[in-house]
């Protein structure tokens, strides 16, 4: 298998691997390959029954995503299942700001007065 780094061109940046499941593979950690196989093997098996590939383009998109996300900032996907959890545990997101506070970052960022 090759490494995250093989999808990271000289420049710095990675480049999201293309989609398809030998590219998203190799630039998967091997615990999220195994679940990536895992769940390739059961769209797999319904795109067999069904004769229907949307399944198989709905999972290669999601785990580029993932694989684009882990080459960028390694270990980001368990810390969102990890963060996912807590916010399901507590009913609430313990670092989230108001409404109010977001649209002036947003206003800050845009460089318009508040």
């Amino acid at each position: 298998m090759a490494s995250p780094a093989a999808s990271m061109p000289s420049g710095g940046d990675p480049v999201a691997p293309a989609a398809d499941p030998v590219a998203i593979r190799a630039a998967l950690t091997p615990m999220l390959v195994a679940e990536f196989d895992r769940e390739w093997e059961l769209v797999l098996e319904r795109a067999k029954v069904s004769k229907d590939l949307a399944g198989i383009r709905d999972l290669l998109g999601k785990w580029r995503h993932i694989a684009y996300g882990e080459l960028r900032d390694p270990g980001s996907y368990y810390r969102m299942l990890a963060k996912a959890e807590q916010v399901q545990r507590l009913g609430a997101n313990p670092d989230a700001v108001s409404l109010e506070e977001m649209k002036a970052l947003l206003r800050r960022r845009q460089g318009r007065a508040e």
